[in-house]
């Protein structure tokens, strides 16, 4: 019958179309590489999704980030995400968690009811105590590292984390995965090395930081205000929901 993956399915068969509707993808970080992870996943077909984000949507975000428009300033990302999600694909399961993830409160997430898992957050606390609760459940994660301070999307490469070259977050990750003994981590991170912002305080988040009221970690906490565009994270984000769809097809759920 024709639905709106019937499209996908000429590609990727009856069966892979199963297996993507069977399958239930944590997403961490809602971002703009998360958002548009979580959008291509969604459009093809992708049965049930965990979403988990603490942030709200800014005004700064419109600039990359595909659940950013001027009706959802000030809306949490996750509920825009799954608003989102049930429009492209009513019959979805959406779990939304509006949290930041640390290992604190990692205990709190069943990583074993997860088919795949995506980091797409940017500090390396989380990251690393993502990507370890996904390995010793036997869960399949991949990695976002660095999307800012760079214009060039043709330099993302996927790799192994300790293939990786350049990226600086990519340097920190290696280090920590090694003294975790993470021996392996599937990774999507630019060659491109980072463009250094320039510094203008009246466009500076850090001292007219706009983030709506609640927000939990606003601009003023950040260590780093990096610069972005549209046409990086996104291809970062699509890159991403590529690897999952051909691993999720590939494997039986």
């Amino acid at each position: 019958m024709l639905n709106q993956f019937s499209r996908t399915e000429l590609l990727l068969g009856k069966d892979g179309i199963g297996r993507l509707s069977a399958s239930c993808v944590a997403v961490f970080g809602i971002g703009g590489v998360g958002g548009y992870a979580v959008e291509a996943l969604a459009r093809s077909g992708v049965g049930s999704f965990v979403l988990v984000d603490d942030d709200k949507i800014c005004l700064t975000n419109l600039n990359r980030q595909i659940i950013a428009t001027r009706k959802t300033i000030g809306q949490y990302k996750a509920d825009v995400m799954r608003d989102r999600i049930l429009e492209i694909n009513p019959h979805a399961s959406v779990e939304v968690r509006k949290c930041f993830f640390l290992p604190e409160n990692a205990g709190e997430f069943d990583f074993s009811q997860y088919s795949y898992v995506i980091d797409a957050v940017d500090t390396v606390t989380a990251k690393l105590e993502i990507v370890w609760q996904a390995q010793e459940h036997g869960v399949p994660v991949i990695s976002s590292m660095g999307a800012g301070n760079k214009l060039d999307p043709t330099k993302f490469q996927v790799a192994d984390i300790y293939e990786t070259t350049i990226c600086p977050l990519a340097r920190v990750m290696r280090r920590e995965c090694r003294k975790r003994g993470i021996r392996a981590l599937k990774v999507v991170y630019s060659s491109e090395k980072s463009i250094r912002p320039q510094e203008d305080m009246e466009i500076s988040c850090r001292t007219h930081c706009i983030c709506p009221p609640g927000t939990q970690r606003n601009c003023t906490q950040r260590r780093d205000i990096p610069g972005s565009v549209a046409f990086v994270p996104s291809v970062a984000g699509l890159i991403l929901a590529g690897e999952v769809i051909k691993d999720l097809i590939k494997t039986p759920c």
